[in-house]
C-alpha cells in the first residue's frame, strides 16, 4: 500500500516514516527535490508528533522545498 493511497480516505493510518518507528502518524511532511522535481511534484513522508521536525528537518539541511500538515491533508505543490 503507498502513502498516497494511505493518506485518501476517512480513518487514513499509516506508521511515521523515520527509521524503526512504528508510532502513528499525525503529520504528514510534503517535500520535492527541486533539482529534479517540478513544483507540481509533491513527495509525501508520513511522521508521528516526535519525528515531525527532526524528518522536515533533514529536507531542509539538503535545501528542499517542505510543507508539513496534518496526516491526511494533501499540497499541490510545495515551494
Amino acid at each position: 500500500m503507498s502513502l498516497l493511497s494511505m493518506l485518501e480516505g476517512e480513518g487514513a493510518t499509516a506508521t511515521c516514516s523515520s527509521t524503526g518507528c512504528t508510532a502513528p502518524a499525525q503529520h504528514a511532511i510534503h517535500w520535492r527535490n527541486p533539482r529534479i522535481h517540478a513544483d507540481d511534484r509533491v513527495k509525501t513522508w508520513a511522521a508521528c508528533a516526535e519525528h515531525r521536525d527532526t524528518l522536515s528537518g533533514w529536507l531542509r539541511s539538503r535545501a528542499f522545498p517542505v510543507a508539513v500538515t496534518g496526516f491526511g491533508e494533501t499540497v499541490e505543490r510545495v515551494r
